[in-house]
């Protein structure tokens, strides 16, 4: 972990640089999977299955009856711990639904928009070092509630050719049974093209790792959309002599236990705090089961102390992170001025976890700098906006003229003829 004490503007872009690998080291092999899905299919999917999963599939689609056995493989408690989860994002997301927009801009002219699912969607669910089945309620349940018609799931398999019972539970309960035993490029690709077995979709939502990021970029160029540039997890606490020190350590853990590739920092405002964090650190990290992931993610982290509380809060968003949990006495000030971050968290009781799993907002978050521009998954996400509009004759009369002299100014003569063949048989 890194110590930093009111750094200068013009040392942030090194302090904000994520400990990603570049596109470029990543792109050749993402090309080559694609090419080689594109022409192959489930042979390709076989193929680097077994190159980077380790295990060579008998089938690739999940079946009635592996579904059936993971219903009765998992545990009640962890089935009702689910059930509350689904509960509280399902009412979340339901709650985004719009009505329709209707206006007269002009008399004689109706203007209305309305929302339509997108038809076919993939979510990518990691399963590598743990079986996220929390991904799939933050993106099924919206899928589900925007009409998506077609929703499949890709997700990689263990070393024995099998699906965490969870993700199989959690899916089915989410009324999704299209499942598939392929993971990172290869399934990206085959949710792009499609293959014998695996269906292509229109939009790909879900995390991953770097490669899965860049795959998902690279499937953009073949008229695929996605959710987002979403790649390892990173959260950012801001924190003062108010904060209570064990909590912030457990919270930039839980982040930093995802793999070893996250980031988390911890600015504050007081040099104490951060000493006494980076203390109750090496301690709760001795006690975590995935500490030796935690403890290279921690190399990344960053501890930032500023003067004021404006800088801070400038830094952190140009930073823009991911999960950002506000621990300050000063917690007005900063709710008020972020402008980039994924999702924030306000006051000692709101751990980051609470959003990845149980609270109800979305854990599918933009990152390494995309909060910037990007928002998290959410209901729109799975639907898209269409505008429709009905002229009547004393419409087209309004609005005509107006329409003739700006194409003409264009140099657009067909556009104007539209307007004026109509005015002329009006007249």
């Amino acid at each position: 972990m890194q110590k930093i004490t009111n750094p200068e503007i013009g040392s942030w872009d090194i302090i904000l640089k994520r400990p990603t690998v570049q596109i470029d080291d990543i792109e050749s092999t993402v090309t080559e999977v694609f090419n080689e899905v594109r022409t192959k299919g489930d042979v390709a999917l076989n193929k680097y299955t077994s190159l980077f999963d380790g295990v060579q599939l008998q089938t690739i689609p999940v079946s009635e009856l592996e579904i059936e056995r993971a219903n009765q493989a998992v545990e009640e408690p962890l089935k009702k711990a689910i059930e509350v989860a689904k509960n509280n994002i399902l009412a979340f997301h339901q709650a985004q639904k719009t009505q329709r927009v209707a206006v007269q801009t002009t008399p004689g002219v109706n203007c209305w928009q309305e929302k339509r699912p997108i038809e076919k969607v993939g979510l990518y669910i990691p399963g590598g070092t743990a079986p996220l089945f929390s991904t799939i309620l933050m993106l099924a349940i919206p899928a589900q509630l925007a009409g998506c018609k077609e929703v499949i799931i890709c997700t990689p398999p263990n070393k024995q050719g099998a699906i965490d019972p969870v993700i199989l539970y959690t899916a089915a309960l989410c009324g999704v049974k299209k499942i598939y035993k392929v993971g990172g490029i290869q399934a990206i690709a085959a949710m792009t093209f499609g293959t014998q077995t695996v269906p292509s979709v229109y939009k790909i939502f879900g995390p991953g790792n770097q490669f899965v990021t860049v795959a998902k970029q690279y499937a953009t160029r073949y008229n695929v959309a996605i959710d987002m540039p979403a790649g390892p997890s990173e959260l950012l606490v801001v924190a003062d002599h108010s904060s209570n020190p064990q909590y912030i350590a457990s919270d930039l853990l839980s982040q930093a236990e995802h793999g070893v590739d996250s980031q988390v920092i911890l600015v504050s405002t007081d040099t104490e705090m951060i000493d006494m964090v980076q203390q109750a650190i090496e301690i709760q990290l001795e006690d975590l089961p995935r500490k030796d992931i935690a403890r290279k993610a921690i190399e990344n982290s960053r501890f930032i102390y500023f003067d004021t509380h404006e800088l801070a809060m400038e830094f952190i968003n140009a930073y823009g992170p991911e999960h950002f949990i506000i621990a300050s006495s000063n917690e007005q000030f900063y709710t008020e001025a972020v402008r980039n971050a994924g999702s924030v968290f306000i006051g000692k009781y709101t751990p980051e976890s609470a959003g990845d799993y149980a609270s109800g907002t979305n854990h599918t978050l933009p990152t390494n700098g995309y909060a910037k521009q990007y928002s998290g998954v959410n209901l729109d996400s799975f639907l898209k906006s269409i505008t429709f509009q009905k002229i009547s004759e004393q419409g087209i009369k309004n609005i005509g003229n107006a329409i003739e002299l700006m194409a003409e100014a264009e140099g657009l003569l067909a556009h104007k003829n539209a307007v004026s063949i109509r005015l002329k048989d009006l007249n």
